[in-house]
């Protein structure tokens, strides 16, 4: 009670606000505040016309970050923390919003859902994805399952792809070579010719990389895992009217790369090859009071791993200890998505959003370990019986009644094949005053339980889904030099997922057992004063999880595992001349525990990193950069075992023709 009383009273009376991701020296906060988006409420809407909260990272953030990863941009953000970003290129990216596990946050790839029907928990990753070929990106804060559908539970993060330019031909490249002799190249080709948009994109990655598995004996004798990306992206789009206009789209992402045996321990030769290719069509047609929405899009994923060579990963000299001999690995998931949904102008103050949505989910899955103790051969799961579908109706509320107070209030009910039918609600208030906006919101969420859990030989087809209900509220402040917000947020999720071994038969299965809480605060600000801006954000986060333990007694503990309760981010930038920039970032994160099994987590310590990005503007055309990324070459660890970057450098050039 303590606890909560707390969270309330620091939400409601901390003067700690917002910061901004525009990385600009000269700024007028309360434009950005008008921006156009379309996450929040599934239509284009102004910022200040919502409750939600929403992060813009910019196309000016953005260019600055071509030698990053997706992964590596969103850690900086508030309640965002990324496993995986600061590892070598390749390894998973890992996704804890709010210290919500990785498949309670959903990516959408221009507004539509994507999923990995292929994995244990569906959870899309983050490589699938070049920065080079992102307009920009934005995160929604708290359950938004009512607009969005299943996996919304902590929040959604919506990667909007580049555009067609309005001109007639224009051409963006960009070049850099940085550390572990890593080489970044793309390429977008844009125009449009009449009433035709078209975007041909290009991105390669090649990296030796490191040994992602820690060498804790300090014999060096690790190898190099290497890493390489091949990302297209394809778009056209047709006005045919002033009403009715036709899209179509195409990415394809090829990654190949080497991976470790696990924790501590290295292998030469395991290797793996991830595709995933999506085509997607929409129509929009234009009435005098609505909109009219069609969308359609094709995802497929592919996942192969390989380990067959003489080098074995885990070797022991002990002819009793277990290794692995023999890896071979082949997944496969289709998902299909189509939904129908239309904007109406009820009212100058009221808009209704509603519609429909159908998906389906499909997997086949082979693999083959020979170890120590002989071969293991689950039987291989094939997409005729691995499959779902689901059909969903939504509606919300849009009110705005144009003098400061908005709200909305919606509702989805859906309709799955295996677990049967549940429903969400979401109400959203907010209020702006001169420079002030208060906003509080309501909203559940779910998760479906994914194919694996399904139909695999742990798989349970009584598994219900998982459901949540968060709340939050806070403050934001925007000014013309000073911008901020303050968050408090609480979610409750029940019928948590759980992987369970029963301990006298040791048989395992998936069922629906726990209950999780979470709450934390957000604070963010940015302060612009002549030449410099200063930018800052700090997130706050505890959770624990009700279960039982094997005895059938009730028990209650701090689950956060691989997830900081603290985490601070500063950065300050300076433009000595209107053409150049120079900025620094400081990310603080404190210490938190591994999870081990059968034994008591093991706690990893906090730690910092240093950054430094400069860049000059010769013309609007061309532009130099470097980016040098843990200047302090500090050793740390976001997973016991695993190694994390440790100081790189990366330089290059970006042109605008």
């Amino acid at each position: 009670m303590k606890k909560k009383i707390f969270i309330a009273a620091a939400v409601f009376f901390s003067s700690t606000v917002q910061a901004q991701n525009e990385i600009s020296i000269v700024q007028d906060s309360s434009k950005e505040l008008q921006a156009v988006i379309v996450t929040a409420n599934k239509i284009e809407q102004k910022q200040n016309e919502t409750g939600k909260v929403l992060t813009i990272i910019s196309q000016q953030e953005l260019q600055r970050s071509y030698g990053k990863s997706i992964g590596e941009v969103l850690n900086r953000q508030v309640g965002m923390a990324i496993g995986g970003a600061n590892g070598t290129l390749g390894t998973v990216q890992t996704i804890y919003t709010r210290g919500s596990v990785a498949a309670n946050t959903l990516i959408l790839l221009d507004g539509i859902p994507l999923y990995d029907a292929s994995g244990i928990s569906s959870e899309f990753d983050l490589n699938s994805f070049a920065v080079d070929q992102v307009e920009r990106i934005e995160i929604l804060k708290g359950a938004q399952s009512t607009l969005y559908g299943s996996d919304a539970v902590a929040g959604v993060i919506n990667i909007i792809t580049k555009k067609a330019a309005d001109k007639k031909a224009h051409v963006q490249a960009n070049l850099s070579a940085g550390s572990y002799n890593t080489y970044r190249g793309g390429i977008n080709v844009s125009g449009t010719v009449k009433d035709i948009q078209y975007l041909a994109g290009y991105s390669k990655i090649y990296s030796d990389g490191f040994s992602s598995a820690y060498d804790s004996s300090g014999n060096k004798d690790f190898d190099d895992d290497h890493y390489k990306q091949d990302a297209v992206l394809l778009r056209l789009g047709f006005k045919a009217s002033e009403k009715l206009s036709f899209s179509l789209f195409g990415k394809y992402n090829n990654n190949k790369g080497q991976i470790d045996a696990g924790a501590f321990t290295d292998d030469n030769d395991y290797h793996y090859n991830t595709i995933n290719s999506v085509a997607g069509a929409g129509v929009t047609y234009k009435l005098k009071n609505a909109i009219i929405y069609l969308n359609y899009n094709f995802n497929k994923y592919e996942r192969k791993y390989n380990d067959d060579s003489t080098d074995i990963g885990g070797f022991s000299s002990d002819p009793f200890a277990f290794y692995t001999k023999f890896i071979s690995e082949k997944y496969e998931g289709k998902s299909h998505f189509a939904e129908l949904y239309s904007k109406i102008d009820l009212h100058k103050n009221l808009n209704l959003v509603s519609g429909i949505d159908y998906r389906t989910n499909a997997t086949s899955q082979k693999y083959l370990y020979i170890s120590s103790f002989g071969p293991f051969e689950p039987i291989p799961l094939g997409k005729d019986t691995a499959n779902t579908d689901q059909l969903s109706a939504f509606a919300s509320l849009l009110y705005n009644n144009q003098q400061g107070f908005t709200t909305g209030l919606g509702g989805r009910f859906n309709d799955h094949s295996v677990y049967g039918s549940n429903g969400t609600f979401s109400i959203n208030p907010a209020y702006t005053f001169n420079s002030i906006k208060i906003f509080a919101n309501v909203s559940s969420a779910f998760r479906v339980p994914s194919l694996y859990q399904l139909y695999s030989d742990f798989g349970n087809r009584t598994l219900k889904p998982e459901r949540s209900v968060s709340y939050e509220t806070g403050l934001q402040v925007t000014d013309k030099k000073f911008t901020g917000r303050v968050v408090g947020f609480v979610r409750d999720i029940k019928d948590v997922f759980v992987f369970y071994t029963d301990p006298v038969t040791f048989g395992s299965i998936y069922k629906n057992a726990d209950r999780q809480k979470d709450h934390g605060i957000e604070m963010e600000a940015t302060v612009s004063v002549n030449k410099i801006l200063l930018a800052a954000n700090y997130t706050y986060v505890q959770g624990e999880i009700d279960t039982k333990t094997f005895s059938g007694k009730d028990t209650t503990f701090s689950n956060l595992y691989r997830k900081p309760k603290n985490l601070f981010n500063f950065t300050i930038s300076y433009k000595p001349v209107d053409k150049a920039l120079i900025s620094a970032h400081v990310r603080n994160v404190s210490s938190f525990y591994e999870p081990k099994f059968n034994s008591s987590p093991v706690k990893l310590n906090g730690y910092y990193t240093l950054d430094l990005y400069t860049e000059y503007q010769f013309n609007k055309r061309f532009k130099i950069f470097v980016d040098l990324k843990n200047l302090t070459d500090q050793k740390y660890f976001d997973q016991e075992g695993f190694n994390t970057r440790r100081f790189n450098a990366n330089c290059g050039i970006s042109v605008n023709l």
